[in-house]
Formats: C-alpha cells, sequence, structure tokens
C-alpha cells in the first residue's frame, strides 16, 4: 500500500471513526517507504527496500482505554479492530492519570518532505556507496557502512475533531574505517532531509584520514584534560539532556530538580554560551510541527545564554501543576561561534582531541553523570598542534559540569547518534578538565 496522502489519510481516518461506539476514540495510522545498503570488508553484504504502513486505535470509557493496531485495510478489517480496541478499553483497568482528547488544533505546515530524498532509489544508494568504497580501497583500509533513505507519513483524528498529518523524509549515512591490522579506526556519520546535501566521498575520506593518522597510538596517563569534542562526540555526550521533562524535574529525579524540591527553572544552569533550543522550521534540521499528544511545536527556547528557559509539561501534569502544557523537542539545535575545528585545535596549548565516544551509560540521573569510552581517534595536541595519537579511554563526566566548564564553541553541523538515531544540530566544543577516568585497549 503507498503512502497516504493528507486526503487520503483523513478520508480513511473518518472511516474508521464511523465505526467507534466508545466515548472518546483515536485513530492513528503511519507508514514509510524507503531503502538501505550495507557493506563491509569493502563490499556490499545487503540490500533492501521496505515499505510498511499500519493503523492503530484508541477506545476510551471513562478513564479506561484499549489499543488495536491492524496492517488491512478493508471494511471488514477496520471495524474489526475498532470492535477489538472497545473490547480491551473494557478490560483495562482505569487510568487515574488519563487526559480526555483534544478537540480540533491548528498546525503550520512542516519542511520535513524532501522530493530529491523521496526520489532514491537501489541504483542512487550503490552509485553513493560505490564513491565510499573507491576511497577505502585506494587508502588500503577496510570499511564497514550503512546508507539509509526513509519517506514515511503519519496521521491522528480523533472523535473531538482533531487531525494532524505530517510527510517528511530523510537519509542518513554511517561508516567506519579500519586498517589492515585493525588497530586503528576511523568514522564518520552524516544525515540529510535532503540527499543532494551528502557527500560519500567526502565523508569516508574524513573516515579514513582518522583511521590512518591514529595508527600507533600512545598510552598516556588518565586524568583532567581540555577536550576538543567533535560535534558527533558531543552530541552523544549531550543528548541525555535533552527532554527538559517538568515531571521529573518536579519529582527530584532529574539533573533540573532543585535540591530541597522545585526545579531549576529560571537559574544559570551551565556556562553564558551556550544556548540551546527546538525549531520545526529550521531548515537544516526540520521537525513536525505537532506532537505525539497532538499538540501544536513551536519555536522553543530550552536553555537561553546558560539560563534554563522553560520545561516541558505533559498535558495530565501541566493540569495537575494549573499550567499550560508544552510539548518536548521535536528537534534539538545548539548555537555555535565562528571557529572552526582547527581553530580550537590551535587554541590549545595541552589537550584532547575526541572524534567519537561510545558505549554511554547513565552513572546517576541526578547529577546526570555518565561513563563511556572514546574511540575512532583520539589525540594529543600540544602548542596547537596535534602531536599524535593516544590510547581511548574510559571517562566519568556530566555534561552539566562540562557545559559549566566551557572554554569555546565551533560553528555547529549536524551529527547523527546511532544510538538513538536520532540527528541534532551540535558545534564542537572545547572544555576544560574533563575527566577520563582509565585507559582502554579499545581500537
Amino acid at each position: 500500500m503507498p503512502l497516504l496522502t493528507k486526503e487520503e489519510a483523513q478520508a480513511l481516518l473518518k472511516k474508521v471513526l464511523a465505526y467507534s461506539k466508545a466515548e472518546e476514540c483515536e485513530v492513528s495510522v503511519s507508514g514509510s517507504e524507503g531503502g538501505n545498503i550495507r557493506y563491509a570488508l569493502n563490499a556490499v553484504s545487503t540490500a533492501g527496500d521496505i515499505s510498511t504502513i499500519g493503523l492503530a486505535v484508541t477506545s476510551v470509557f471513562g478513564k479506561k482505554a484499549g489499543v488495536a493496531t491492524i496492517d488491512e485495510f478493508d471494511d471488514a478489517a477496520l471495524e474489526r479492530v475498532v470492535r477489538r480496541s472497545e473490547e480491551l478499553a473494557q478490560l483495562a483497568p482505569a487510568n487515574p492519570e488519563y487526559m480526555p482528547m483534544l478537540g480540533a488544533q491548528t498546525f503550520a505546515e512542516s519542511i520535513t518532505y524532501n522530493a530529491n530524498t523521496a526520489a532514491m532509489t537501489p541504483e542512487s544508494r550503490a552509485g553513493m556507496v560505490a564513491k565510499s568504497l573507491s576511497v577505502t580501497k585506494e587508502a588500503k583500509l577496510t570499511a564497514a557502512g550503512f546508507l539509509e533513505n526513509s519517506t514515511g507519513f503519519s496521521a491522528v483524528m480523533n472523535s473531538k475533531g482533531l487531525f494532524a498529518y505530517n510527510k517528511g523524509s530523510d537519509v542518513t549515512f554511517s561508516v567506519t574505517t579500519r586498517n589492515e591490522g585493525g588497530t586503528a579506526s576511523g568514522y564518520a556519520a552524516k544525515g540529510f532531509t535532503d540527499v543532494s546535501k551528502l557527500d560519500t566521498f567526502t565523508a569516508t575520506k574524513y573516515a579514513a584520514g582518522k583511521c590512518l593518522s591514529s595508527s600507533g597510538a600512545k598510552a598516556i596517563e588518565p586524568g583532567k584534560y581540555t577536550v576538543i569534542l567533535e560535534p558527533v562526540a558531543a552530541t552523544y555526550m549531550m543528548e541525555n539532556m535533552f527532554r527538559f521533562d517538568a515531571r521529573s524535574a518536579e519529582e527530584g529525579r532529574s539533573f533540573l530538580s532543585k535540591k530541597g524540591g522545585g526545579t531549576r527553572l529560571g537559574e544559570q544552569l551551565v556556562d553564558p554560551k551556550v544556548t540551546i533550543y527546538s525549531d520545526p522550521f529550521n531548515t537544516d534540521l526540520p521537525s513536525s510541527t505537532w506532537s505525539g499528544d497532538g499538540l501544536p511545536r513551536e519555536k522553543t527556547l530550552w536553555i537561553d545564554k546558560g539560563i534554563v528557559k522553560n520545561l516541558s509539561y505533559s498535558r495530565y501534569w501541566a493540569d495537575k501543576k494549573g499550567v499550560k502544557p508544552m510539548p518536548g523537542p521535536g528537534n534539538i539545535i545548539m548555537e555555535g561561534g565562528d571557529a572552526s575545528l582547527e581553530d580550537l585545535i590551535k587554541s590549545t596549548e595541552r589537550g584532547i582531541l575526541v572524534s567519537r565516544l561510545w558505549y554511554i551509560r547513565m552513572v546517576d540521573p541526578q547529577s546526570l553523570l555518565l561513563t563511556g569510552l572514546t574511540r575512532d581517534g583520539t589525540f594529543y595536541i600540544e602548542n596547537g598542534k596535534i602531536k599524535f595519537p593516544v590510547k581511548n579511554f574510559r571517562f566519568n563526566e556530566s555534561p552539566v559540569i562540562m557545559l559549566n566548564n566551557l572554554e569555546a564553541l565551533g560553528k555547529q553541523e549536524r551529527s547523527i547518534s546511532v544510538e538513538s538515531y536520532r540527528s541534532y544540530l551540535i558545534p564542537p566544543m572545547k572544555i576544560k578538565d574533563f575527566t577520563f577516568s582509565s585507559l582502554s585497549d579499545a581500537v
């Protein structure tokens, strides 16, 4: 079944709602089309096209809700899934936090769809991977990578008059390069709404350069160092702080909680150079203009010059606290500076350049203390120059503490976290007193 237009989705959802006998009913439908290509040992290993579509019905009686899903769309199947959701609702326990469904809302049209990305083919994906492999074969390196594009839609309608629709496209590419002995590694990851911005050749050249220059890494003592985090490393380090959830903060479970009760809203949390916001109309990282619970999304400042400006409130928690609900961020953009990565290196007397972090785990959610490892190229800087590669470290650090030790920011870039499969606009950053706790033999 092909992707549904706004008009087709609206007609389908109206038909399903007409079957409902519940006090409240919500129907959502979503689908995607796309393809991928995976390669390892400098050869393609798998490739495929994917097409999915599914529909979900939520029926509500009082505060009892039941959900049923289906991927068939004939009339009998549609009525059957509605009846099933109603049966489940009658069996379900009451949800004390259930909120009545929203009525009609006004949503701006998003800019998440790109025709170039939607038009990608197996041939175009293969051509992009061929450019990547040409780099590693010439450099006598081994590459493993993954390229995927997807175009999808989502729509929701309820018995109170709400209807929302969004269509979007995306392409992501990641590649890891290794030398013949497996003793050195380099990595690059890129993601765009518009595939014409994706240059797999240049990205692989970057990864290959990291691999070649990180051979023969030396062990140095762990401790506190000035570090320069490249955008990918900074993204991995910071994404745990991007929820800005009011409830967890007010219940004392968050880095945004204040000792003794309350939140840090309005307080200076981090260095004044830090401004973080979300904006569905950012052309480099657009997002849907509505959230999963049907609230409109607008440009929202979360941290402004280091001060916590807003927290996200679910409809239930907003009602409980007597405030306006605010959806969480659909994207994350951190303002940067004018400096290049090279400028940040030149300004560093002694320090460590970190290309990437991985295997990050939470140690303490209240302080946001994290632990993890460096990988794919870690280098010692002296007198503004990269002197030699160093063995990888384990770190123990909090992004909140880190952003209080911020010295400088570079130009922001769109970076991907392959752990969360999300993209962010994050700059490289220079941090003092970053804590490396031990060495690691990992490459």
